[in-house]
């Protein structure tokens, strides 16, 4: 097995994070911060906690990740971002309500100097949420200079060797592909033609981050990085991209349930999803244009999963129906009903109800670590373009059109483990031994 030359994870990563101020990206740091000082556990980290078993089942091989993966360590990271709110992490993290004060005030000091950069906003495509923290009125195209501008002087002020940026930030307004999408021309054109229709702002952070050689996570089901426009930047910038939208809850289940009836050749007649909660996620999904981006990502799941037109007396005629309700009283405590009417031998109906009470963003915050020690790795070892073999972290994980998504949650896994496998030159697995 030819080992992939990982160039070393020495010096400092900066970690930019879209929405640094909010709910997911405040857990996420205020952990992080937490987890290296020895005052918490990273429960829910691959890169942290997991094992990896090398060589044959006999040989009993299974070290962690951590120790055999040249990944970057946890003191190396310095953390900063972009937010429409002014308020430094420490106080976001308190406003969150997330985590528990004692929580949060072991790392005090460091988060009070975690302030957010000025960030670009448009109120059309987050029509709940009104920013006061954001940079004056420009063009699309003086936006991406003005945020590369930005991670220059993160990576200057910070004596950064390298830079990941992610999007932790609120679910745009629907938009669908255009021709504008289809080429770095004619979406660069767009850009300096202010063409504000198709051009989100999430897009102009894309844009920046990968011109400025970082790896861009998008950690939401808006259309940004997953065009063909990205795709060549990226490309042509030998940038690694992966997204879209963090698996945490419901979709989460989904890939372990679906892949359970196909396996087991149990049809399937209707799913129905319930979801309400609080925070500042469930504020913007009220509105029907951010819903409808995301419910377009979890309604994708189920039928790439069951392959409905190569099962169709099991899987053609599946009801499948996404709610989202905001619910203030319960804040980031996300409930997500789900109930799911199969079918058995004989055509005789069965129902599984699943209620499942989770925290966003206490499943969130691990796999932005995750994705980030990754997505950097990735760039050492001089992968570009869409990480596919990341898809295990994403509700719609990003693919070219000609391919068709991965979505089953243990192959997504087993492909995960396979491509570090070969980063380190270890045999891949193919459980037949």
């Amino acid at each position: 097995m030819t080992k992939v030359e990982a160039k070393e994870a020495k010096g400092k990563l900066g970690v930019l994070v879209i929405g640094v101020g909010g709910a997911v990206a405040s857990t996420f740091i205020t952990g992080t911060l937490s987890v290296r000082k020895g005052f918490g556990k990273p429960i829910g980290s691959l890169t942290q906690l997991a094992t990896i078993r090398l060589g044959k089942r006999n040989e009993n091989r299974f070290p962690k990740i951590k120790d055999v993966v040249p990944l970057a360590d946890l003191n190396d990271l310095v953390f900063g971002g972009w937010d429409i709110f002014s308020e430094n992490i420490y106080d976001a993290a308190k406003h969150a309500e997330v985590l528990k004060n004692e929580d949060i005030d072991v790392v005090k000091d460091e988060l009070q100097a975690i302030k957010p950069i000025p960030a670009v906003f448009d109120q059309k495509f987050v029509k709940r949420l009104h920013g006061t923290h954001v940079k004056p009125e420009a063009t699309r195209w003086e936006y991406a200079q003005q945020l590369r501008e930005d991670i220059r002087k993160f990576k200057a002020d910070n004596g950064c060797d390298r830079i990941v940026v992610m999007w932790a930030a609120s679910t745009e307004v629907y938009i669908p592909q255009s021709k504008e999408h289809e080429s770095l021309a004619a979406f660069e054109k767009a850009l300096k033609e202010n063409n504000t229709e198709v051009i989100a702002p999430s897009m102009c952070y894309a844009y920046a981050a990968i011109s400025e050689g970082a790896p861009f996570i998008m950690g939401a089901p808006n259309l940004c990085v997953d065009i063909p426009a990205m795709w060549e930047l990226a490309d042509l910038k030998k940038v690694p991209i992966s997204g879209k939208d963090y698996k945490t809850g419901q979709t989460m289940l989904k890939t372990v349930l679906a892949p359970m009836l196909k396996t087991r050749m149990l049809g399937l007649e209707g799913w129905f999803s319930t979801n309400i909660l609080g925070n500042r996620d469930g504020e913007v999904l009220d509105d029907p244009g951010s819903f409808k981006t995301k419910e377009v990502s979890k309604l994708s799941v189920i039928d790439s999963i069951l392959q409905t037109e190569t099962y169709p007396e099991l899987y053609s005629n599946i009801y499948h129906k996404v709610r989202i309700n905001y619910y203030p009283p319960r804040k980031d405590n996300k409930e997500g009903w789900d109930n799911i009417d199969i079918v058995g031998w004989l055509g005789y109906p069965m129902q599984l109800k699943v209620d499942f009470l989770c925290r966003d963003s206490i499943l969130a915050a691990p796999l932005c670590l995750d994705l980030v020690l990754f997505s950097d790795l990735a760039q050492r070892c001089g992968f570009h373009g869409i990480q596919s073999w990341l898809s295990f972290y994403f509700k719609s994980p990003m693919h070219k059109p000609d391919q068709v998504p991965e979505h089953d949650l243990f192959i997504q896994h087993t492909i995960l483990k396979n491509t570090l496998r070969k980063i380190i030159g270890e045999p891949t697995l193919d459980y037949l031994d």
